[in-house]
Formats: C-alpha cells, structure tokens, sequence
C-alpha cells in the first residue's frame, strides 16, 4: 500500500474517505480523511485509530510496516468516533498495546466501545512517553472540542499530532500541505473552524500559546493534509479567528415563499455593496449551511431573511438561524428582514434567534406586506446602506 513516511520513522496508516458528502450535518464535498499515524521506534506507537468502516485498512496499512502484534502504545487524543472507532478492532491484533488516553477519555471509551478490560494508560499535562529515540509529551486541551481532547507531540521529530485542531475534510493522494493547492486546503481549514471549533475559540489561545512553546516541523492532525510548509499562515488564522476578526463584508441568508422576501434580499444587498462593502447572498434552501457559516465567521455583518410562515419563519431558516446558535459567533452585527401578509412574525423570531447566538442587534428590522412597490424597494435599499454603514464604522 502507499504509505507515506512523513517523517524518519512516522507512517500515515490513516484511510481516505473520497465519497462522505455529509459529515453530521456538515457538508463535505471534498470528503474526508481519518488520520492515524504509526511510530516505529523501539517502542511502537500508534497515534490515534480510523472510523470504524476502514479498520482494515488501518490494519493492512500497518501490517505492511510492521506486524501490528508489535504495538506497544495507542495514543487516542480523541474517542470521537470518526477518531477512535477502529480501537476495538486494532485492540484485538494488538492484544498487549496500552491505551494511552485522558482521564475523561478513558471514562467515555469504555462506555462507547465497551473495552473497559483494556489496558488503560492515562496522561495528563508534562506527562512524558519515553519510546527511544522519540519521546512523547501530552498537551490537553479540553473541550477543543470534546472534554477528553488532547494533542501530542514527538520531540525529536517535532511534530505536533494535533488531533481536530488544525484540521480540514479535504480528501487528496497527497499528504503534505505544499502538495495540494494551498487555496482549496486554507478554505477547508477555515470551513472546518467555523463548523467545529467556533464555539470555543475563548479556548484556543490557550493552545496556540502552548503549541507556541513548542518547536513545530510538522502539524499532523487528524483530518486532512499534514502541515509543513504554511505551519506559521494557519497558526495565523487560528489567531485571528480566534479574536473574531472579519472582514468589511456582510452575508445575506434568506428564504422566499413567492418570491417577496428575495425580492427585498436582492435590493439590501445593492444598498449594502453601494456603500462598499462586499455582500453575500445565500437562499437558503439550495446553500449548504455549512458554506455560509464560513461566510458569516469572515464577516462583520449578518442579516436574515424569511417570509413568514405560521407566524414565524420558515423551516429553511429555523434550521439555519439554530445551527447558528450553536457554533455562535462572535464579534457580529446582525438584523432580520422579511416579508408577511395579514400577520408578521418571522422578524421576532430571527432577532430572537440573533441574540441568543451572540450577535448584537443593528437596528429594527425590516418587515414589509405582501410584495414591496418601489417606494418600499427603495427603503430596502436604504436598510442596506444604513448597515453597510454601520459595517464600516466597526
């Protein structure tokens, strides 16, 4: 098999998962990759498993290295199961191998892959695994994003298995970072922040600046390509994504029953772009929310958009506007806008969701009867104005 040697003595033995569209509810048109790497040493350590559906590839991958028989250790930073699904399985062709995990980690393996005879290792911070020429040092991080999280880091190889930190759903032939188009990898990385690790960017400081105390020649994480050429850009990125920093721009996400509502989207944007600020316009039952939520990370602005339905909005936005609440993003401006006919609701309901999300309320919204004449086009347009306005002084 194509195993790849990303460093003296350190094997991807990880599968690639060319057709996953759907990633719970994230959208992965690039599908995905389930990284494990192997340690050959005097002592042999597998750093992480595969989803449980390329366990054998696993398997096969490493029995072309080395008999899997032989390993001594399984770090599993991570019992999430697109991570550790295959820990039963590598268990039974490595009998004697230590588990090393968290504490927290060890308590959920042995509820989720029922393992609890396992010869469970657990590490905390400046815990050290001495393998012979590569020693292991364990950094947690809890609740980037689960609370068994951990990175670990080779010290002679300097590489950082960083688990989801760092990560990206990019499918390639190519391991390394310098190998794929950096622009398509950089996208995937910022798509994956925003959908995995938004909610607890007050965290990532904190790893960034143990990270930073590390010397790094590689970032190995979990998914996606292993960093070694643009190590400092997306440390840059983490950092600013981190502080909510955003661009001049403002993401426009709306649905439409008979087209009113996408009538007034369409006229805000013009007045958002006529003060100079880039709009974006989503309708969101063909967007893949996933998209947008990049979008809405990138930007200062976000403004919502539903005709109303049974006096509230409709279901392409309710389940937008509650995704949202969960990754909620920070440092944004928001405002609703919609169109109703005998009764509103929808405009509540958004600004409703709005808050609870994080974001802080521009303005009233905008609600208008039935389908807007063009007096009524020219306020959208002024409604568009006013916010991009708003985008510029922040």
């Amino acid at each position: 098999m194509n195993n790849v040697e990303i460093a003296k003595g350190v094997y991807f033995v990880g599968a690639v998962d060319w057709n996953v569209r759907d990633f719970h509810g994230y959208i992965t048109p690039r599908g995905a990759t389930y990284n494990a790497y192997l340690i050959v040493d005097e002592k042999i350590c597998l750093i992480d498993t595969v989803k449980k559906p390329f366990a054998g590839e696993m398997i096969e991958r490493i029995a072309n290295i080395i008999d899997p028989a032989k390993i001594d250790y399984i770090v599993t930073n991570h019992i999430e199961p697109d991570h550790a699904g295959a820990l039963p399985d590598i268990l039974k062709c490595a009998p004697n191998a230590k588990v090393v995990i968290t504490d927290k980690g060890r308590e959920g393996a042995i509820k989720y892959f029922d393992c609890e005879s396992a010869d469970f290792q657990v590490v905390k911070e400046g815990d050290v695994l001495d393998l012979g020429r590569n020693k292991l040092h364990f950094v947690p991080l809890p609740m980037l994003h689960w609370p068994d999280s951990m990175a670990t880091y080779l010290d002679t190889e300097e590489i950082l298995f960083s688990n989801d930190a760092f990560g990206q759903h990019f499918s390639s032939t190519h391991r390394f970072d310098d190998e794929n188009d950096i622009e398509e990898v950089m996208y995937e990385a910022a798509k994956y922040y925003a959908n995995i690790l938004l909610p607890f960017g007050r965290l990532v400081p904190k790893a960034l600046q143990k990270a930073g105390q590390l010397p790094i020649k590689l970032i190995a994480p979990s998914h996606g390509v292993v960093w070694r050429t643009h190590i400092a850009k997306i440390i840059e990125k983490y950092c600013d994504w981190s502080a909510g920093k955003a661009q001049n721009k403002v993401v426009i996400a709306y649905d439409s029953m008979w087209g009113a509502t996408e009538k007034m989207a369409r006229r805000i944007l013009d007045g958002v772009a006529s003060v100079g600020v880039q709009g974006k316009l989503y309708r969101l039952s063909v967007a893949d929310r996933s998209e947008v939520m990049w979008d809405i990370m990138e930007s200062k602005g976000v403004m919502i958009g539903s005709s109303t339905l049974n006096n509230t909005v409709m279901p392409t936005v309710g389940a937008m506007l509650f995704y949202m609440k969960g990754l909620r993003p920070a440092g944004k401006i928001g405002a609703a806008f919609g169109a109703c006919g005998w009764a509103g609701g929808s405009q509540t309901a958004i600004e409703e969701f709005l808050c609870a999300a994080g974001i802080e309320l521009d303005k009233s919204g905008l609600t208008l009867k039935w389908t807007p004449d063009d007096k009524e086009m020219e306020k959208c347009f002024e409604y568009g104005q006013e916010f991009g306005r708003r985008i510029l002084e922040r």
